[in-house]
């Protein structure tokens, strides 16, 4: 018999250890594994990390056999892991209401359990007794199904487990937006049971959606049935979070150790890999000890003082925490790991001969990992007065499965039985390393064959859709729909993904389904609701930012493919000629580099071979010519219960519209000879075969309608499909001149019925005669305020017209005209909403930034922490907006701009914690009066009339900081064209270097007349506007002026003379609405509170108490500082405050000591503007000058003060500081230079 080698008996000690620890404790039905001996409990996270030592050496066996029977015992161990692998999915699958249900919710109370009984697998505690979400834990199972799946195990077994795990999948793609509670089970520090959103539990989802995408569960022998599909969006969402957020670990932990895992072993989430050493930096200084880290900051669990009696922590007593926090020897085990994956041998050398030392030998030579190491009773202050200097003990679990399993992996992977590769199939570990360029390939289809001659003109070869076939081209809302049934199983009753907007890495593939290639557009080119799509430019930015965004962020094998098509809205000229911005970016896109991105055009047909492409296997039909869901519902049928059924909650007239729709998109008929030759049968066969192909065609269309597919004619190509709507035939400005009866007529002069009352059908037929577009909609605005919008106007051709379909076709017109103010105006009425809306708002909530919505003060501004629904949140911006149309639909506008900003350049956004939407929409229309040098009124009504792409353009420049400038121009139609555009250096813009600029002006001359939409009025010579504007310039007015927001005449920019002169003002009021500060700010206000009792700003108080409950790198004390600043409704006032705390912030660094009372700020402010209107005064300055804002007292003329030089306001707030705290400073203190 041979003999044992040296290998071979240090693998059998491992065997041994493994056995003593982990094994002897496995259920034997279940194959769970319980906490300890005496607690049978079996959490989620702790079984799948305590599994993993099993694994590892079952694979070192199979590696290393001397003998068969170390096969068997390979063997052996892996049919543990797969137990205990099933046992846990056995729990989950108890638990498929829930995952239903919280697909839809998001709650807590719908999540799945975070623990379960060790011998049943039922649950063992309340769904309200516990912090059971917890999406690190059902993340990191469905990571380790996968890596465990790829290196051969066979963990599934059924079409209906897969089915579950896919929903599994969409029950974790969310966690870029859901609070939860974290790998520690307690959510906010205080152990009060608030939810966060938490950096470990966003890295692990990213992670297990990574591993899964496109893997089989089956394995080697499985078909398409039974692939995991995974959005790459919903990845990419999870990716920037995270990168969000690191170092901080949550908002109310400014660190964890528990990030270990997410930028190393075993998630690799992290791709940047400076991120990486800055995150792992931050832990070593702030938590690593003497016998390992602490979990967080101020971690009171097990700590000699901590009340085993209650959960929770009362606020202050966090402090009391400090520097006693447990040290656990577990992350010294992930310190292993990452180093042998970095091949860091020093690092695993250093943290083994540490790891060793905390080690608990016991007879036998067996090591054990214990829980934690804790600071005795005896020796609290000794350890507060010397950090890390005192002998611990060790408490908690002996062993601690979680740690004693990594050290095994760890040990096994250093002494060389195992590779590091093998505990990581599917290759994570190389996520930082950067990948290849990427080409990204743009296939150019034209709408119809006369906007394809119309390219040909201009030398650019396109395809129409009816040329590419037999690809099939579709808007992305029908992958959306497609990708619903994904994961459906009606015997389980899970409805698959819910229905969410596809975005372009979605869209950037090719699909295969039955067979048939599906190219899908854009979702920016499939805006149903909103008129974003209405404006080419923005349709050509939004083509450049996620040609950027694929270059950055695409993964997939093979090259991403955007379908971009072009429409007849994109043509100029009565459809001759090609709308110049779009021109422009095709032949970019010809000449292979477009904003940032390698870009490559060509047809469709050439790009299949080099681009991606995936088969939508659960859409194929069944052998009856069903899909597998279907025959599962017929099988369903025949065993179904009361209780499934009600639970079962789908919505299956949109599933059955899909499944009609795509099955007569697909349909084939076979051409069968003709068996009749006579001429009269032939025609009769002709006539019935165009008849039925007519009703297809008609019916295929109705389908498309339902789907909500706009531009049927495009991705339906039949002349059939051009069927008219609802048509008032009102009468267009070519056709007939002014009637004289508007024209003379006023407000008094509107007609109105017998009992008095406004006659709304008069009104109709003058609205037929009327040639102008604004009196139309002037008219029918009347109409909508006096009868509502679903007033039936009794039309004779059409009896059932309403109101809204009067709109609607006014809508489209202004449309066609490019009218953007009426555009607005209209959409306001008909109470349009973004379609994006939620996920504008969830993306810029998940980057950490609060959103108010509505002008100052409160309760008329509304705040926003976290995701709503898309109709709650449609409903409280109404609300907010007081039910002035304009501002509802600019909040819309502006918080989906801010999100594409968030995603593209994140950096905008530094140091600003809430963004106040309706101050921000205040200052863009204060920007435009003043680069206009018009009143505020004209101002707002000019920030209504900008294309969506000029006001996203503002919105940046307010954003940086950059300088811009403003141009007024007169169309053919003497309507005013405002444009926004950058300025260099020199303050002129492209075409004034141009001498563009100059010949504009002389073409304006010519025409004085100033148009804005609206009513002609004969008596006064002038349009009465009609513009909703109106409104909302009144509450802008009112809230600029209002002795509650500011009562400055400064802020009425139509007062400005010169640009020149406002220049700090205004740069003040931005960064005051933008809630913008200095870095390191909120750290520096955190140190000042420790010297003071608090700070206060007009009777609000930020007491120091804060400092006791939250450190200074926390998210949530910055979110409390910015509560404490939005007290004061005056954005230049508030900024002028933050200088003050800041001037005051200086004095931490001096010897300064504790000041027992609260600093009053805006004394300071104010003893600084007197010391600066007395020096001004003796200088010679006169009132005028010197004017003051009667809201705060302040001089204008120091909100206009740059902050350094003489008359600097820092210089000011110096002085005006050193006398309000002069008997608090040290003997030898400051002297003011």
């Amino acid at each position: 018999m041979r003999g044992r080698s040296n290998s071979g008996v240090r693998l059998d000690y491992y065997a041994r250890l493994v056995s003593n620890t982990i094994l002897c404790h496995q259920n034997s039905v279940t194959g769970l594994l319980p906490a300890t001996a005496d607690q049978q409990n079996a959490w989620v996270r702790d079984n799948v990390y305590s599994i993993l030592a099993v694994w590892g050496l079952g694979m070192a066996y199979r590696k290393n056999a001397d003998r068969d029977e170390d096969k068997a015992k390979a063997y052996e161990l892996e049919q543990s892991v797969v137990k205990l692998m099933r046992g846990l999915l056995h729990c989950m699958m108890k638990q498929m209401i829930k995952v239903e249900c919280f697909k839809k919710s998001l709650s807590t109370k719908d999540a799945l359990h975070a623990k379960y009984d060790n011998a049943t697998c039922d649950t063992v505690v309340d769904d309200d007794k516990w912090g059971h979400l917890q999406i690190d834990a059902t993340s990191l199972y469905l990571l380790y199904l996968a890596q465990m799946t790829a290196s051969g195990l066979h963990i599934i077994f059924t079409l209906d487990e897969v089915n579950f795990i896919q929903n599994l999948v969409f029950y974790i793609e969310v966690a870029y937006k859901v609070a939860d509670y974290g790998m520690w089970e307690r959510g906010d520090k205080t152990n009060r049971g608030i939810p966060e959103l938490n950096a470990s539990s966003v890295g692990m989802a990213k992670a297990a959606l990574e591993a899964l995408d496109e893997l089989n569960l089956f394995g080697a022998n499985g078909g398409p049935k039974s692939v995991i599909h995974v959005m790459a969006d919903e990845v990419q969402l999870c990716q920037f979070i995270l990168q969000s957020m690191l170092p901080r670990a949550s908002p109310s932990k400014e660190i964890d150790a528990g990030l270990l895992s997410v930028i190393s072993f075993p998630a690799f989430a992290v791709e940047d890999i400076e991120l990486v050493e800055l995150t792992k930096q931050e832990i070593i200084t702030k938590l690593q000890g003497r016998y390992g880290c602490c979990r967080f900051l101020r971690d009171g669990y097990k700590t000699p003082i901590e009340d085993p009696t209650r959960l929770h922590y009362e606020n202050a007593e966090l402090k009391l925490f400090e520097n006693l926090e447990c040290e656990w020897p577990l992350f010294w085990t992930y310190m292993i790991l990452d180093g042998l994956f970095n091949k860091n041998q020093q690092q695993v050398e250093e943290y083994r001969e540490a790891l060793h030392a905390v080690l608990v030998l016991r007879p036998g030579g067996i090591h054990l990992v214990p829980e934690l190491y804790a600071v005795p009773a005896e020796k609290m202050a000794e350890e507060y007065q010397n950090p890390h200097t005192v002998s611990r003990v060790n408490m908690g679990k002996l062993p601690h499965m979680w740690g004693q399993s990594l050290y095994i992996l760890g040990s096994l992977v250093a002494e060389g039985f195992l590779a590091a590769g093998e505990i990581d199939p599917l290759n994570r570990r190389f996520s930082t390393i950067p990948r290849p360029d990427v080409v990204v390939q743009v296939a150019i289809i034209a709408e119809t064959e006369k906007i394809k001659k119309v390219l040909e003109k201009h030398g650019i070869s396109v395809e129409t859709v009816t040329e590419i076939m037999p690809i099939r081209v579709q808007p992305a809302r029908v992958l959306s729909r497609i990708y619903a049934r994904l994961g459906y199983n009606k015997r389980m009753a899970l409805s698959g993904r819910p229905y969410r907007h596809m975005g372009i890495l979605g869209t950037s593939k090719l699909y295969l389904v039955r067979d048939e290639i599906f190219a899908f557009t854009p979702q920016f080119v499939d805006q149903q609701q909103f008129y974003l799509a209405l404006d080419n430019r923005m349709i050509v930015d939004m083509l450049r930012t996620e040609l950027s965004f694929l270059c950055r962020c695409w993964r997939k094998t093979g090259r991403p493919i955007v379908t971009f098509p072009i429409l007849q809205s994109m043509l100029i000229d009565d459809g001759t000629s090609l709308d110049p911005y779009v021109l422009s970016t095709l032949r970019k896109l010809q000449d292979g580099y477009f904003g940032g991105a390698r870009v490559h055009a060509a047809n469709v047909s050439t790009l299949l071979v080099t681009s991606c492409c995936t088969r939508l296997s659960f859409m194929d039909l069944g052998p009856e010519g069903k899909t597998v869901d279907d025959l599962s519902d017929s099988f369903y049928q025949l065993h179904s219960t009361e209780k499934l059924h009600d639970l079962f909650d789908i919505d299956l007239e949109h599933r059955d519209d899909l499944t009609v729709y795509l099955n007569k998109l697909l349909e084939k008929k076979a051409t069968k000879p003709a068996l009749l030759s006579s001429g009269k049968k032939a025609s009769l066969h002709r006539f019935r075969a165009a008849a039925h192909a007519t009703r297809d065609v008609v019916s295929l269309a109705q389908k498309a309608k339902e789907l909500g597919i706009q531009n049927v004619s495009f991705y339906l190509r039949n002349s059939l499909l051009n069927e008219s709507s609802y048509k008032l035939n009102i009468a267009t400005a070519s056709s007939t001149p002014d009637p004289p009866e508007l024209s003379a007529m006023n407000t008094k002069d509107l007609p109105t019925d017998k009992s008095g009352e406004l006659d709304c059908k008069a009104l109709m037929e003058l609205l037929k005669k009327c040639s102008s577009l604004e009196e139309q909609v002037e008219i029918i605005h009347l109409i909508y305020v006096t009868k509502g919008i679903d007033w039936n106007i009794e039309h004779d051709q059409y009896p059932e017209m309403t109101v809204y379909d009067v709109l609607m076709e006014l809508y489209t017109k202004a449309g066609n005209e490019q009218n953007w103010g009426l555009i607005r105006y209209i959409s306001g009425m008909l109470h349009k909403k973004l379609e994006e809306l939620d996920e504008a708002c969830t993306t810029l909530l998940s980057h950490q930034k609060h959103l108010t919505i509505g002008l100052p003060p409160e309760p008329r501004e509304r705040t926003i922490t976290a995701p709503l629904p898309y109709d709650e949140l449609a409903k409280l911006i109404e609300e907010a907006s007081d039910k002035d149309h304009s501002l509802f639909i600019l909040t819309q506008e502006v918080m989906v701009y801010l999100a594409m900003y968030a995603r593209t350049e994140p950096n905008l956004f530094a140091e600003m914690f809430r963004l106040r939407i309706g101050l921000i929409i205040q200052v863009m229309a204060t920007e435009m009066s003043n680069c206009l040098k018009c009143s505020g009124k004209s101002g707002t009504q000019s920030l209504m009339s900008v294309k969506p792409s000029d006001l996203k353009t503002l919105l940046h420049h307010i954003l940086s900081g950059k300088e811009f400038s403003v141009e007024e121009n007169i169309d053919q139609s003497t309507r005013t064209l405002i444009s926004i555009h950058d300025v260099d250096h020199t303050g002129a813009t492209k075409s004034e270097r141009a001498g563009i600029s100059k010949l504009k002006l002389e073409m304006m001359q010519m025409d004085k007349r100033k148009f804005s939409p609206g009513v002609f009025n004969t008596e006064s010579g002038t349009f009465k506007t009609f513009d909703d504007s109106d409104g909302l310039h009144e509450a802008l007015k009112q809230s600029l002026m209002s002795s509650e927001f500011t009562s400055s005449d400064e802020l009425d920019v139509g007062d400005f003379v010169d640009v020149r002169h406002g220049q700090w003002l205004r740069r003040r009021r931005i960064d005051g609405a933008l809630n913008r500060v200095p870095i390191g700010f909120y750290q520096r206000v955190w140190r000042m509170l420790q010297k003071c009792k608090g700070l206060s700003i007009e009777n609000y108080v930020l007491h120091s108490s804060t400092t006791e409950e939250m450190t200074p790198g926390e998210i949530k004390f910055a979110v409390q500082v910015e509560t404490f600043l939005n007290c004061v409704p005056q954005p230049e006032y508030r900024q002028l405050l933050v200088e003050t705390i800041l001037v005051l912030t200086m004095l931490v660094d001096i010897d300064l000591q504790y000041i027992s009372r609260t600093i009053h700020i805006e004394r300071i402010a104010q003893t600084a503007n007197s010391l600066f209107m007395a020096e001004q005064t003796a200088l010679g300055a006169d009132d005028g000058m010197l004017e003051k804002d009667p809201a705060t007292g302040i001089c204008n003329l120091l909100y206009d003060s740059a902050p350094s030089g003489r008359f600097g306001t820092m210089t000011y707030l110096l002085k005006a500081t050193a006398i309000y705290i002069e008997d608090f400073l040290p003997e030898d203190g400051c002297q003011v230079q």
